[in-house]
């Protein structure tokens, strides 16, 4: 979430003079370059059954951050059809809703249930029954839901699994399943946003934290108490807290928002990444003995190449240039740059944002983002959406509604930006990335508050060859160079599912090879995959 603070004398001078140097030095090559791209998008939520919005704060204003910090969706093979399912998370009272995929381009009501204040989810099949399961962060208390055999039944395990909290209302923000230990069962990882309770908050424009531009807004979180995230281990399918005993308490505290575990420095062990607003972000490396240390400021992904902590809020983990290796980017508030982080090798990353020609757009506040190959060429592009926090504003220059942003990979990490012409604009937060009508090319849901989500079909004109790879958390799946990994959790709080898709453009070849790396670091080189086709490794 964006940081709401005010700025005095020299140091707000160079703050603006940095924003400013990275916006300009990048503006000078051009936002479109008006070459052809065969990728269509066409928002067809409404007629596929995705109509009911979500209830998330006020209309016309916010009192406390709480009503404009989410939420997510998650793409599952609920039943294991073959289909993607989608999940959708809801707050203020409203319905947390589990979408089934009708296979025909069509989405059903499967189940609902009464929502805290819903804000992000994480799946993962922590009971080993095959079937994923849901986490749910919300202010309040968050849920652990269990996939009952398959069914689209969702029962509230929460208690019994030993994640049930008393005291004080707890504000869950990013969560991931992780096997961090290595020991076959996926534990968890949570981080919290700040400690809040509305009796003690100031309202709008109580001080100088609860103003933005002149204007009373919801105060934070500049002001307010950041927290510490958790991290719980999956004993047989009751979770025991770790977090003293694991290193992650050691942490500082943050304002910690989307969480991402991956294998981000190449030893075949699960990392966490934390994207952190208006502190430095957080990076866990994984010692291997079931303990971690926080390195973001060794390994270069706490701050930017400024030295300047930025609000981050979501998270895009793919690999960009073909090494072989996830690459980072983070999404950040209006007037200041995203992120590309390249990945150098053995956990050391490289912020490669200006030279990309990803700081083109400063103009909105960036939430969920993809790496994902939409036009099939076999380098993943980059979506990001946007959308104010406030919906009070009325600034010229700062809508409240904005559109998605979508970045073209003009290969060797080199980006340029294309009109997406989706039409109605939102103020979007969560969003990923899945292709849920089979067709082999990859489709986008976008959560977008008080308002219905958006299913932004891809009619991709060219014909250009595919594979996809379903597979388990933490797989790490290459293909021609380019590596993917299962996560629980990325984009903005929200959750891709397991099929990895890889473009493989015109080649006239029948099969491709597929080097898999598994949870438990077996390789394996999987020859003459059929392309064309979604495959399932075991």
């Amino acid at each position: 979430m964006p940081a709401l603070f005010l700025l005095g004398g020299g140091v707000a001078a160079l703050w603006a003079q940095g924003v400013a140097s990275r916006g300009v030095t990048a503006a000078k090559r051009g936002r479109f370059s008006g070459r052809p791209w065969p990728v269509t998008f066409t928002d067809v939520a409404a007629r596929v059954g995705l109509a009911a919005p979500v209830k998330y704060g006020g209309m016309g204003r916010i009192d406390y951050l709480v009503e404009s910090s989410g939420g997510g969706l998650a793409a599952i093979n609920f039943n294991r059809d073959g289909w993607l399912d989608l999940f959708v998370v809801d707050g203020d009272g409203g319905r947390h809703r589990l979408y089934r995929n009708q296979r025909d381009g069509t989405f059903k009501l499967a189940s609902d249930r009464a929502a805290g204040w819903g804000m992000g989810v994480a799946p993962g099949d922590y009971d080993g029954d095959g079937s994923d399961d849901l986490y749910v962060t919300q202010w309040g208390q968050d849920l652990l839901l269990r996939n009952r055999a398959g069914d689209g039944t969702l029962v509230d395990v929460t208690a019994e699994a030993g994640l049930a909290h008393t005291g004080p209302a707890r504000w869950g923000s990013g969560a991931t399943l992780i096997d961090y230990d290595r020991d076959s069962d996926l534990d968890l990882f949570v981080a919290r946003y700040l400690e809040f309770d509305p009796a003690k908050t100031p309202k709008p424009g109580a001080n100088p934290n609860c103003n933005w531009k002149g204007i009373p807004v919801a105060c934070g979180p500049r002001g307010l108490t950041p927290s510490r995230p958790a991290l719980y281990r999956n004993d047989r399918g009751r979770f025991t807290d770790v977090t003293a005993a694991s290193g992650i308490g050691k942490a500082q505290p943050t304002f910690g928002m989307t969480a991402v575990a991956a294998d981000l420095d190449d030893d075949a062990w699960p990392d966490l990444y934390l994207a952190s607003d208006s502190t430095p972000s957080l990076f866990f490396r994984n010692q291997r003995n079931g303990t971690f240390v926080e390195e973001g400021l060794e390994s270069a992904l706490a701050v930017n190449e400024d030295g300047r902590e930025q609000a981050g809020m979501g998270i895009a983990v793919g690999d960009v240039n073909g090494e072989g290796r996830l690459d980072l980017f983070k999404t950040h508030l209006a007037e200041d740059t995203p992120v590309l982080y390249i990945n150098e090798g053995r956990g050391q990353f490289r912020d490669a944002t200006l030279e990309s020609g990803l700081a083109v757009e400063t103009r909105y506040v960036g939430w969920g983002a993809s790496f994902a190959d939409f036009d099939n060429d076999g380098a993943p592009d980059l979506l990001a959406v946007t959308g104010h926090l406030y919906p009070e504003l009325r600034l010229p220059g700062f809508p409240y509604r904005t559109p998605p942003l979508l970045f073209r990979n003009l290969g060797a990490a080199r980006f340029e930006q294309i009109d997406l012409k989706t039409g109605a604009m939102h103020s979007s937060r969560g969003s990923l990335v899945a292709d849920f009508d089979n067709d082999g090319d990859l489709d986008a849901a976008v959560w977008n508050r008080n308002e219905a989500p958006s299913l932004l079909r891809n009619d991709l004109a060219a014909k250009r060859a595919w594979v996809q790879l379903e597979a388990p958390l933490h797989t790490r799946v290459t293909v021609r160079g380019f590596a993917q990994e299962v996560v629980s959790q990325s984009s903005f709080y929200s959750a891709p599912g397991r099929v990895l898709h890889f473009g493989l453009g015109t080649s006239a070849a029948v099969t491709v090879d597929a080097t898999v790396r598994f949870a438990g670091g077996t390789t394996r080189v999987l020859r003459g995959l059929a392309i064309n086709r979604r495959h399932r490794i075991q």
